[in-house]
């Protein structure tokens, strides 16, 4: 079965014409990739779903390994697998749930460092070897493997969130009811990391300020959602200063007006008002 998400790039037709024997629901608009996975699942009886993005490749066999998987293992409700460039590097697909500190120490500069630090490294769920299974807080969602009945009694994917935070969350909402989220190379899915979010820039970058919000809100209170929303104003302004300056620095008028529309984007997030 393939949801599509309101597409206007001819995907509709190719699948069609390609594959008649697969079941295609048509969205006329993105309601986000929890609500057409909760689609997906009301519309299907299997005990295990596996759910893909658009932009990844799965080997023969993922099923089966995946289905093998979470019948050896009654408990766990969510399993990523090995994601992969399409290149082979291995790409980092599980992490601890998202803190309130986390716009100051999550960067790729500090993710790259970390990496180069065997000692640290390993202790990292950001960049260890991911060679062996290992139960996780959340893993990402281009592809998962999910426990029908788990999803079920959580009340499945929380369609608030239109893009990212939403594995998180449903992860976050499985631990508080017992069930357990694992990480376990079984099958490799070839994941084209951004390829579809590159296309709409600066709708994704606000899609995660409101995502990110919405996350700190369900799942944090008192002080520490306090020292959240103060993380999140002065990481807008830190990120709204670093576009500008690379917007005047920019040789390239394209370049500088992608600049200048992210800093808008980082400019006008400020301005949301956080909930007491």
């Amino acid at each position: 079965m393939v949801v599509d998400n309101g597409s206007s790039d001819g995907s509709q037709a190719m699948l069609r014409e390609e594959f008649d024997d697969i079941r295609l629901i048509v969205n006329p608009h993105n309601p986000g990739f929890g609500a057409a996975a909760n689609q997906i699942f009301s519309l299907t009886t299997a005990p295990y779903l596996f759910l893909l993005n658009g932009d990844t490749r799965v080997q023969p066999g993922s099923l089966c390994s995946i289905s093998n998987y979470l019948d050896l293992h009654p408990r766990v409700a969510v399993l990523g697998p090995e994601l992969v460039h399409p290149d082979g590097r291995l790409q980092s697909s599980c992490s601890a749930f998202p803190h309130p500190l986390l716009p100051l120490v999550k960067s790729k500069v500090l993710t790259r460092l970390v990496r180069r630090l065997p000692g640290v490294r390993d202790r990292l769920l950001d960049t260890w070897r991911h060679d062996a299974p290992r139960k996780v807080p959340w893993v990402v969602g281009a592809a998962l493997g999910i426990r029908r009945e788990a999803f079920r009694e959580v009340g499945g994917f929380d369609e608030g969130f239109h893009l990212y935070f939403e594995e998180p969350d449903l992860c976050h909402r499985m631990l508080k009811a017992e069930w357990d989220t694992h990480y376990a190379p079984v099958t490799e899915v070839i994941h084209i990391e951004g390829a579809s979010t590159q296309q709409r820039r600066q709708e994704v970058l606000w899609d995660w300020v409101v995502s990110y919000m919405r996350y700190n809100e369900r799942h944090h209170a008192g002080r520490q959602l306090e020292l959240s929303q103060m993380t999140f104003r002065w990481s807008m302004r830190v990120r709204w200063a670093r576009e500008k300056l690379r917007a005047l620095r920019a040789k390239d008028p394209v370049l500088r007006a992608e600049h200048t529309a992210d800093a808008a984007v980082w400019a006008r997030a400020m301005t949301l008002p956080q909930r007491k």
